[in-house]
């Protein structure tokens, strides 16, 4: 019997806990829906620089229009009068179709509707060859390469530095961790600048590795062949990242590590003969998981800044590249995408953040709080 109430005690325990996690999952995700429709909202109007852009459309649609006209030969015998009630008239349903007679108040949240659901629509693509596409389709196509490049980069940058800096906490004040205090202010520089050098060493003056792109023109058909040349495409890259990031990644990890080695529990756990690499795990990686954890998210999300000059630099198909276009080109249905996958993954990121944490410390309450 008592094994049986236990089992009992046990389920209604998980089953209370399951609904306490979804119920702050659901208002977690409320509060973050509300923020992101806020910042994808201020984006539109920034954008739309307050509606003057949808002038220029209008202004686009007559000049499209007009230039279609007169390229057809039914047109040119057609009297004047009628030429221009023609072209008015359908420049007219072309505004009435994008809604562009409304009041920008009134568009705003039509964009904004449309935006946070990614349908916006065809993007006249003025930046690319293509012609006219669906935007989600565009950005479909250059999120992966970004995710690519800078992921791999940034997870190499955060595992080497907390391994190393694990390694330098130990051994303070020797030859290696002057070093790297040393060169930490070497990281105030971006990644594309280091990129431009790593192009002119290892591309023109000695052409080991391609200097841009993402694969090989054209590209290989064999899979293996390919992996190999887009991971050729890659080293510069990540390199260039990795140098603008390590030292004062690891710099800053070294001292985090060295403030928690000094704690009563570790001395302790140095005293009775436990070995590094225990004691690192215990009880210096383990208290300090949710900092940790913490710093892995957000180097994630961080890990958009920066990339649209530095895929420039590289010429990488990515999201920032497409980015960088796209404002040139005044694309605004292409910006707010951009801004709006961004703005989801920094959301999800955030939910899982808390829910985590949540395990992690059990000092934290799901109804926010700390006991």
């Amino acid at each position: 019997m008592s094994k049986e109430v236990g089992a009992v005690v046990s389920r209604v325990g998980w089953l209370r806990s399951a609904q306490r996690i979804a119920a702050f999952a659901a208002v977690r995700i409320a509060g973050l829906f509300v923020t992101v429709a806020i910042a994808v909202y201020l984006t539109i109007v920034i954008a739309n620089m307050g509606g003057k852009v949808d002038e220029l459309r209008i202004v686009q649609i007559q000049s499209t229009i007009a230039e279609a006209a007169r390229a057809n030969p039914a047109f040119a015998s057609m009297p004047s009068d009628e030429k221009l009630k023609l072209i008015e008239s359908q420049v007219q349903n072309e505004i009435v179709r994008l809604r562009l007679d409304q009041p920008f108040a009134e568009r705003s949240v039509d964009y904004l509707w449309q935006a946070l659901r990614l349908n916006l629509g065809r993007a006249e693509q003025m930046h690319s060859d293509s012609g006219s596409r669906e935007v989600a389709s565009i950005i479909a196509e250059r999120l992966p390469a970004t995710l690519l490049l800078f992921g791999t980069a940034q997870l190499l940058v955060f595992f080497s530095s907390i391994w190393i800096a694990l390694h330098l906490s130990r051994r303070y004040g020797s030859w290696l961790d002057r070093i790297v205090i040393a060169l930490a202010p070497s990281s105030a520089a971006p990644g594309w600048f280091y990129g431009i050098f790593l192009i002119l060493a290892f591309s023109f003056l000695t052409p080991i590795l391609p200097p841009g792109g993402m694969v090989a023109a054209p590209p290989p058909e064999d899979p293996v062949e390919y992996a190999l040349s887009v991971a050729g495409h890659m080293v510069l890259p990540v390199a260039a990242m990795f140098l603008s990031s390590i030292f004062i990644s690891i710099y800053s990890w070294r001292t985090f590590f060295l403030i928690h080695a000094s704690e009563d529990y570790v001395e302790m756990a140095k005293a009775k003969g436990l070995s590094s690499s225990q004691i690192e795990m215990r009880y210096i990686l383990r208290p300090t998981l949710p900092p940790i954890v913490t710093s892995f998210a957000f180097m994630l999300i961080g890990l958009w800044g920066g990339a649209i000059i530095l895929e420039q630099v590289f010429n990488w198909p990515g999201l920032g590249s497409l980015a960088f276009r796209a404002i040139g080109f005044r694309d605004t249905p292409v910006i707010i995408a951009t801004v709006v996958i961004f703005a989801y993954l920094l959301a999800v990121t955030v939910l899982l953040l808390d829910l985590v944490y949540a395990v992690l410390d059990p000092r934290v309450k799901l109804g926010g709080g700390r006991s």
